[in-house]
């Protein structure tokens, strides 16, 4: 069961810890696209997962959506649970606020992990997503989710987890059609903001995504990588956009791997 802050953010948090890590997740999905990974974080760390504006048990979005007001509201959040400092690890969306918010409050963060999220694109696939947010806004989240699965999950972990599937996709469904399209919008713009980061990031970080998550490429993750000094890369083989719940052993011993070198340094 959620609890809510007084800005409306549904928020749980789980396990204990010096370190808290706040897990930020992807358009259209909710905090429990999370679920495959708290178990792990938790045994050893204080584990927050929230829902965006616009998303899951949370409040509409206070103005119109952008990085910044995404930023904004995991800053409140933390300031609601009297957290000073956190590890932020975003997904897609998420990642993407989450180097908003070491820029804009790079104070606050002691680790950051960037998945599976975009950097600048090339005209082609700037154009397809962009006609995937007109499409989204013309006929509502329906519209795209079926192509949305097949680009975020292998074919063969498709057809053998149907009911994965069908929790995925109930997700996506919920998001109501006048807030979804406006902040798929941010992430088809948010990019250039995030773009060689001024001021630097200077948290020690991970960037990783999936081999063959082409719309969150390896060249893309190589590129944010190498804007963010002493940044460590890694590259998931075989897998697609969502390899947090396809592969959470893998993806969770990356993470967990990466934390451990942080606590050690």
């Amino acid at each position: 069961m959620a609890s809510r802050t007084p800005r409306g953010t549904a928020y749980e948090s789980f396990g204990s810890g010096e370190r808290t890590i706040a897990l930020v997740h992807g358009l259209g999905l909710n905090r429990h696209s999370w679920q495959w990974q708290v178990p792990a974080l938790a045994a050893k760390h204080r584990v927050i997962t929230y829902d965006l504006h616009g998303h899951g048990d949370s409040s509409v979005p206070p103005r119109t959506p952008s990085l910044s007001l995404f930023a904004e509201q995991l800053a409140e959040l933390l300031d609601h649970l009297g957290i000073a400092r956190a590890s932020v690890f975003g997904f897609s969306l998420g990642g993407m606020i989450a180097r908003r918010f070491a820029m804009d409050h790079g104070g606050r963060l002691d680790a950051l992990g960037i998945l599976h999220s975009a950097h600048a694109r090339d005209t082609a696939a700037h154009e397809a997503i962009q006609a995937r947010v007109v499409q989204a806004a013309r006929e509502g989240p329906a519209a795209t989710v079926e192509a949305a699965l097949q680009r975020w999950f292998t074919d063969g972990f498709r057809a053998s987890h149907p009911q994965m599937m069908d929790e995925v996709r109930r997700w996506i469904l919920a998001n109501r059609k006048d807030i979804y399209a406006p902040i798929y919008q941010v992430l088809v713009n948010g990019v250039t903001e995030l773009v060689a980061p001024k001021p630097p990031i200077t948290a020690p970080t991970l960037v990783m995504t999936g081999e063959e998550d082409h719309g969150n490429s390896p060249a893309m993750s190589r590129a944010i990588a190498a804007e963010i000094a002493g940044s460590e890369l890694v590259i998931l083989p075989g897998l697609r956009h969502m390899a947090l719940a396809e592969a959470p052993e893998l993806f969770n011993a990356k993470l967990l791997h990466f934390l451990q070198r942080v606590q050690g340094g």
